[in-house]
């Protein structure tokens, strides 16, 4: 067992009622928090009041942007239990972005103690509606003052908690996707993989451009040659493709998405017709002209399954399955939502209940 001490709030927030599209809007009252030393490792892990951070002006995660974080999800089920999905494979993928940031591991038991020790005492703001969940929000700073390019000496990590609605304003409804030619989200070579600040950072320009054009996000190509499909926003990407579903091979400019990892684990299970193979943007646009573009779909765990209904390429404008959802990520979705409400088989053990 691990001691985590808890320091409760003096006074509790008001609890919101209605979610709607509010995502990271609201924070519960506490949060958990450790302190890593170089030479003692990490140390102190506590419980205390949701609050501001004290940091040195010229701390790494200022100055150097050394800073990661992960996302995953708790699920208030008809009983009224609370189930995480999938929290270890969350807590292994922040260690493998501390890596590429050369910032130090957490131990992952402690951390999945955490976890479920903070969902518990907050347990009154995970959401009942299904649909709505209560995000849980991994982040690891670099926190040394220093000028020198180089790894902090010194980092902070904490787990705080979000009660949240839809991701995009559409809900799971279809969105409007801008194919971007002229930025990229990561290069190759760089640390594309991690859940670094970073690479977030270089998503905003263009993204606020999509947005002021209409559109909900930017598709992502790759650095090289401005051809092969990466990521679409903050989310994994898939496409059926004359009854063939592609999703772009995992490389150091594309995220490990955990969703990814479980929607490909379902349709292989399903029998579908599943590769995991480079993705031309004009091959994409040909079968669009052709009639063989089925279905295009992100996945990731904020808003799990999104359908792409129309796709903007240079001057062209590409419909989707008449712009509305298609029956593969319609059936995911439902999967993977029933998943998470606990009312369809966890056949892969991916449930972790917090009490």
């Amino acid at each position: 067992m691990h001691d985590i001490p808890v320091t409760r709030a003096a006074a509790r927030k008001p609890i919101p009622q209605d979610l709607k599209a509010s995502f990271g809007d609201y924070f519960s009252d506490h949060m958990f928090q450790m302190e890593y030393t170089e030479g003692r490792g990490w140390h102190d892990p506590r419980i205390v009041p949701f609050g501001p951070l004290q940091l040195h002006p010229s701390s790494s995660v200022i100055q150097y942007a050394q800073a990661i974080f992960d996302g995953s999800k708790g699920y208030r089920r008809e009983d009224g239990s609370i189930h995480l999905f999938r929290p270890q494979a969350h807590i292994a993928r922040l260690n493998r972005s501390a890596g590429e940031l050369c910032m130090p591991a957490v131990d992952p038991d402690l951390v999945l103690a955490a976890m479920r020790k903070l969902i518990d005492l907050d347990r009154d703001w995970v959401p009942a509606k299904r649909g709505n969940a209560i995000y849980v929000r991994q982040t690891m700073v670099g926190t040394e003052g220093y000028m020198v390019v180089r790894p902090s000496k010194t980092y902070t990590y904490l787990i705080f908690l979000c009660p949240v609605g839809s991701y995009y304003s559409e809900g799971a409804g279809p969105v409007r996707i801008l194919v971007s030619e002229t930025r990229v989200r990561a290069a190759k070579g760089a640390i594309g993989s991690a859940k670094a600040g970073a690479n977030y950072a270089a998503s905003l320009k263009v993204g606020r451009e999509a947005a002021a054009a209409g559109f909900s996000q930017v598709l992502w190509l790759d650095s090289v040659q401005r051809r092969y499909l990466e990521e679409v926003g903050t989310m994994n990407i898939m496409v059926k493709i004359g009854g063939r579903i592609l999703t772009p091979p995992l490389s150091d400019s594309i995220l490990p998405g955990i969703t990814r990892d479980s929607v490909l684990a379902l349709m292989r299970d399903w029998g579908m017709e599943v590769a995991e193979a480079p993705i031309d943007i004009e091959d994409v646009v040909t079968a669009s002209r052709a009639g063989t573009l089925e279905e295009m779909w992100g996945v990731g765990t904020a808003a799990v399954i999104s359908p792409v209904g129309e796709l903007a390429w240079r001057d062209e404008k590409i419909a989707i399955n008449g712009g509305q959802t298609g029956p593969v990520a319609a059936k995911l979705f439902e999967h993977l939502t029933g998943l998470h409400a606990g009312t369809v088989p966890d056949s892969h053990g991916w449930s972790v209940a917090v009490d």
